[in-house]
């Protein structure tokens, strides 16, 4: 079973392309050969750095083109359709054209209330031309014009939506969590090794500022020595509406902690540089939605849990979930054998965001108080700024034709985590990952050719 992969965890500085596997760029050297050429961009220089700042700052809107140097906008090298218009696929769209490199050229959604605000959104976020509107998937895929297809769909749905555009031949996003079983895990994964152009999971909370600098000291610097201990927890309000509700049914969404927490298994994993084994979990819906009723159907999706999860490698990891809590707070804290990180961001509800990552190191060198952020108007564009360093991470590598992460494999177990927690929970007993292993698994098939 191949551990999780290591990303380009500081987005800010770090040259995602770095960090391609030998393999990869070897298959992506050979892709190269076959994919049409695309205009370079000048992408370096302090100038170019913060050119987003400028680009859109109102102020300087009277500005004609002729006189516009920093402000001056480079023309897209990519152009992007997005399935599922909903709050990520608006997300999406939102960082796609902050980050510049790409524009929006399709959308697709049966709701055409969710097309239309994803529209208002295309202009609302600097694009003069609408995007494409398709009436059906079979359209969008016959596009030559767009270079990859994002899939932002309610996550029963992405294994169907996956069959349905890889023959298109184009790359691809799929939002997490990849599957709502660890076998539509398995199919995604299988259609992806197989698929010839990039496939890239939507698992951005890598990127967050305090998780990409907590990678940084614990994974890069080695900071805290050997990791054997890690704890992590969100407490946070309920799920948010959906189209169809389908997030407050565990047949739909997965169940909470596949639909939601499969952003914290990932992170786990990471940090515990090992494959999870065992995992035992407990968990209730005690407070939200106990008396919410959809079209005749009971809601029936946790809202807290405690997971702990055993490591190959004799890493423990623990996991504590509540989702009714009056405000956001995320937690993660890593002991090693030569000291200890915590890495948090917290705020009351409607307040700002606060960060923090804190290492102690006692005698064996300095310890460190700080807090990390990213630009306030790359933060507000989602996630705490996560979505964006995504993107940019997904367009180098899709001019790389190579992978930076995250894997196929971290896709997979990233679910797998959350399916045993879901099974110890249903049994009251502890479940060794390989009881919810599809009969065909093979690990090899989690390190395709772009990986």
């Amino acid at each position: 079973m191949p551990p999780p992969s290591k990303p380009a965890p500081r987005p800010p500085s770090a040259p995602a392309a770095a960090h391609a596997a030998a393999p990869a760029a070897a298959h992506a050297a050979e892709s190269a050969k076959q994919q049409p050429s695309r205009p370079e961009q000048e992408t370096t220089g302090q100038e170019t750095q913060n050119a987003r700042l400028f680009t859109n700052a109102p102020a300087l809107g009277y500005l004609p083109d002729e006189d516009r140097h920093l402000s001056k906008a480079k023309e897209p090298l990519y152009s992007f359709a997005i399935i599922g218009c909903g709050i990520m696929g608006t997300e999406h769209i939102r960082n796609t054209l902050l980050e510049g490199r790409a524009r929006i050229g399709g959308l697709f959604d049966p709701s055409p209330a969710s097309v239309a605000q994803a529209q208002q959104a295309v202009g609302r976020y600097g694009q003069l031309d609408a995007a494409r509107e398709y009436v059906t998937i079979e359209e969008l895929c016959a596009d030559p014009s767009i270079d990859a297809i994002f899939i932002c769909t309610p996550n029963y749905t992405h294994l169907s939506v996956l069959r349905s555009i890889v023959a298109a031949g184009k790359a691809i996003f799929l939002e997490k969590p990849i599957a709502t079983t660890v076998a539509d895990a398995w199919s995604v994964c299988q259609l992806a090794t197989a698929h010839s152009q990039l496939v890239r999971f939507g698992l951005q909370y890598r990127y967050k500022a305090i998780y990409a600098e907590a990678v940084h000291e614990v994974v890069e610097r080695q900071s805290i020595g050997r990791v054997h201990a890690i704890h992590m927890h969100e407490h946070r309000f309920p799920f948010l509406d959906k189209v169809g509700q389908w997030n407050k049914f565990n047949e739909f969404s997965g169940g909470t902690l596949i639909e939601k927490c499969c952003h914290y298994f990932d992170l786990l994993n990471l940090f515990a540089q090992g494959t999870p084994v065992k995992v035992y979990a407990s968990g209730h819906q005690a407070v939200n939605f106990k008396k919410f009723n959809y079209q005749g159907r009971a809601a029936d999706g946790l809202d807290h849990a405690s997971v702990i999860i055993d490591y190959d490698n004799h890493v423990v990891g623990n996991f504590e979930l509540c989702m009714f809590a009056p405000g956001s707070s995320e937690q993660l804290i890593i002991n090693g054998d030569r000291g200890r990180l915590r890495a948090e961001e917290s705020s009351t509800l409607g307040s700002p965001n606060k960060n923090t990552l804190e290492i102690w190191r006692g005698e064996r060198g300095a310890s460190t108080l700080n807090h990390p952020h990213y630009p306030p108007y790359i933060e507000e564009a989602g996630h705490h700024g996560s979505t964006f360093y995504e993107h940019a991470a997904f367009v180098d590598d899709l001019a790389a034709q190579s992978s930076t992460g995250p894997s196929l494999a971290d896709g997979f177990w990233s679910v797998a985590v959350g399916a045993a927690a879901h099974q110890s929970i249903t049994e009251g007993r502890a479940v060794l990952l390989e009881e919810v292993l599809p009969d065909d698994f093979d690990p090899a098939v989690l390190v395709g050719p772009m990986q």
